[in-house]
């Protein structure tokens, strides 16, 4: 008889998609009151003249189908448009002291914002307050602030171009470039990374690459959660035989085998489609040993191929023409010995070598990676070596071949691209001066983690977010909320309440903005806005439902409101003319981003437009005009290996949460249901630990104080690496100290944190 699993805690075998995603789909349109309005809702998902999904970034087919949706983009379209609602009676009910005790998961699902609110300190609630006065209180708040640099604004990656290229523009008319943005916690990394490797911060990929190449590789993802309408590009990609090479700690369920909701004959027959044709469970942090020991391996095979009498295994007339740095890269890698590789990838030598196997084979390779590259200290470095690996033989440039970083929010790029960044190069500042008649500041601003340590060190007194659920996603909360509650002023422009929320300053104001999926009507009529995908596709999006009430306003008419209030008429800024047409915000991102020439005819062309990736021409916008392989000094992500009772914490999210939105409780395929207090963990390590499967237990920070924890936790036995344990983000953020991080990105180790297992006494 076989033993009993913790509670909720079932063994799940389907396949990923399917029946199954069928299911949730349709008990989420319950959940959220929609079953009529959502069905219709999910039609124009991703359509021509629809809306684009505030879920994930992967781009859009060629709209070859109606059903262009998946489960998680289904879950996040019915979140956003769900009949449920939080007005003013709701908030007169409840006071932000019960509040706090809700999880995040009841506070998001009690629907959408309808008011402004303000919230009232005698009372403990917030309270209604006009649009006007909200805004008139801010530009009294901001403008009281000693400098600007007191003050910080987030944007989340849901925000539109079109909002997010005004918020820039208020913030550096206002005097600041204080910018902490959601990609500063996640593919920060590939931004930093990416531009000295190969001159630009994005991918190299179109989605017709896929239909090209002979061998995908994916790293530290998993996109059957987290970006689910990929599947139909990996699951076609498999059909034609195409090599799909995994390196990734867990085994999910999606990378093993998909069964395809578009598929009559899967549907009908209950079969699936293999993923995978090789899985590598490399242990977390160890991405940076694999790499190096997948390019040692390239060239102790180009080495040996020469002295038998061959023409070698590299790509030779590409290096020499289009790179520089080879030679230093080689020589790195024979410095790296093979022991410590295997030893910290966690991989055999077989399992490196058959990966070389059909690398080498292939004439076209695409490499894609998540977070699970990104999230670590090495983040920057682990980006920079997949380059490397790609360049040695030539496969960046060319038809079916290229680096596909796998963004997360649905717009998380194209806020970057229409200047979103606390870095403004001198093309940015030249630009605002052309289109604006003003010069911003060039001076960096605060990132995520900058921006967390200037609250809590009483250096910023202000906070605006655009979005976002910003105290939750970061690392730390023992330390971040205690920051928050000291700010003099924070604003969330928002569609749901979040534990953000109720952080509550001296003036805290909540401001209900208009969702992806909402009819936006300015003076001109109905409004579009854009948006980027991860494949630097920009096409527009046209919501259609009427708005959860009728004092609820766009992103971009809450930043001009803000700004005006601010501002006042400095520097002649119409923002009234802008926001009664986008298509004048359109002019204008043109007038500062060249590479948006004719943007308002482009955008309205099927489809959209792709916009110039220069390392796609093989052109490299590096300062040595060449693409250059790049060098990371060791493998090891210190102090992960210094003490054997340590353990490694990776998160990971549920397949009903998006971010830090958490959709329901279950994670269907991992097997868990009803519950998110848990920690996978090696059976081995179990037993070291003198647990077993279901005992209690409390993770602590290694090196952290006793705050730096979470108790009561229930371990499962799991099949991952050993030394690795994983648990659920944002829960897991409590054990990731604020000062674990990349330190060229500032990107937080998330995938890959030092921690310590013991007995609960709870």
């Amino acid at each position: 008889m076989a033993p009993k699993r913790p509670k909720g805690i079932e063994k799940y075998d389907a396949p990923a998609g399917g029946w199954g995603a069928l299911r949730a789909v349709a008990a989420t349109l319950a959940h959220q009151q929609i079953i009529t309005q959502g069905s219709t809702t999910l039609l124009k998902a991703n359509q021509p003249e629809g809306f684009d999904c505030p879920g994930c970034a992967w781009p859009d087919p060629k709209h070859t189908s109606s059903f262009e949706f998946c489960e998680n983009g289904a879950k996040a379209i019915t979140w956003e448009s769900t009949a449920k609602r939080v007005a003013p009676e709701f908030f007169a009910s409840n006071t932000v002291s019960e509040l706090w005790q809700w999880t995040d998961h009841q506070l998001e699902d009690q629907g959408r914002l309808t008011h402004p609110m303000r919230y009232n300190h005698d009372t403990d609630r917030y309270e209604p307050i006009e649009w006007d006065a909200a805004f008139s209180l801010i530009g009294s708040e901001l403008n009281a602030l000693e400098h600007p640099d007191l003050a910080e604004f987030y944007t989340s990656g849901r925000a539109s171009n079109e909002a997010a290229f005004l918020y820039q523009l208020f913030v550096r008319a206002y005097g600041t470039n204080n910018f902490p943005d959601c990609s500063n916690m996640c593919h920060e990394a590939t931004s930093v990374g990416l531009p000295k490797s190969i001159g630009v911060g994005k991918g190299t990929v179109s989605l017709e690459d896929f239909d090209h190449c002979d061998a995908i590789f994916s790293f530290g993802h998993n996109p059957g959660t987290n970006h689910p309408r990929m599947m139909t590009t990996l699951h076609d990609a498999a059909r034609r035989g195409v090599p799909i090479v995994v390196f990734n700690p867990l085994v999910e369920r999606a990378l093993e085998k998909f069964a395809a909701p578009q598929d009559p004959v899967e549907m009908a027959t209950l079969s699936s489609t293999p993923i995978a044709s090789a899985y590598h469970q490399v242990r977390a942090g160890g991405d940076l040993a694999a790499l190096k020991g997948l390019m040692k391996l390239i060239f102790e095979r180009d080495a040996a191929d020469i002295a038998a009498g061959g023409p070698g295994v590299l790509d030779r007339a590409f290096i020499e023409e289009h790179t520089i740095g080879i030679d230093v890269l080689r020589q790195d890698m024979e410095n790296t010995s093979w022991p410590h590789i295997l030893t910290v990838s966690g991989l055999t030598m077989s399992a490196l070598s058959s990966a070389v196997d059909v690398y080498l084979t292939a004439k076209r390779v695409i490499l894609c990676y998540g977070m699970g590259i990104t999230q670590h200290t090495q983040g920057t470095a682990n980006v920079q070596q997949i380059a490397n690996f790609l360049m040695l033989r030539g496969n960046i440039g060319r038809e079916g071949a290229g680096i596909c970083p796998l963004r997360g929010h649905s717009n998380v790029q194209g806020d970057r691209t229409v200047g979103i960044t606390e870095i403004p190069n001198a093309e940015l500042i030249d630009g605002m001066e052309r289109a604006f008649g003003f010069r911003p500041k060039a001076e960096k601003g605060h990132d995520a983690i900058e921006t967390i340590k200037a609250i809590i060190e009483g250096r910023s007194k202000a906070l605006v977010c655009l979005g976002g659920n910003l105290a939750v996603a970061m690392s730390d909360p023992a330390a971040t909320f205690p920051g928050m509650r000291k700010l003099d002023l924070a604003v969330h422009i928002a569609t749901k309440l979040n534990r953000s929320h109720l952080l509550i300053a001296r003036t805290s104001i909540l401001l209900p903005c208009l969702g992806r999926t909402d009819l936006d009507t300015q003076a001109s009529g109905p409004q579009s806005v854009t948006v980027e995908d991860s494949m630097s596709m920009v096409h527009a999006s046209r919501g259609f439902l009427n708005p959860p009430g009728p004092l609820l306003k766009s992103e971009p008419a809450i930043i001009a409101g803000i700004a005006k209030a601010t501002l006042g008429d400095r520097y002649g800024i119409e923002w009234d003319v802008m926001i009664n047409n986008y298509d004048r915000i359109r002019d204008k991102i043109e007038i500062v981003f060249p590479d948006f020439q004719d943007f308002n005819r482009r955008v309205r062309v099927r489809g959209g437009f792709r916009l110039t990736i220069p390392a796609t021409e093989r052109i490299w916008k590096t300062a040595s005009g060449k693409a250059n392989f790049l060098i990371a000094k060791g493998i090891d992500e210190d102090p992960l290996l210094s003490d054997p009772t340590q353990l490694v914490l990776t998160t990971l999210r549920s397949h009903d949460q998006y971010n830090t939105t958490i959709y329901g409780l279950d994670d269907r395929y991992r097997g868990v249901f009803g519950r998110r207090d848990i920690v996978f963990m090696n059976p081995e390590d179990l037993a070291t630990h003198g647990l077993e499967d279901g005992s209690r237990i409390d993770l602590l920070a290694a090196g952290g104080g006793e705050d730096k924890a979470v108790r009561g936790y229930t371990a499962v036995a799991y099949d991952l690496p050993r030394g690795i344990v994983a648990g659920y983000y944002p829960e897991m953020n409590a054990v990731i100290p604020l000062d674990r991080y990349d330190s060229q990105s500032g990107t937080p180790a998330y995938k890959g944190s030092a921690v310590k297992v013991m007995a609960s006494a709870a």
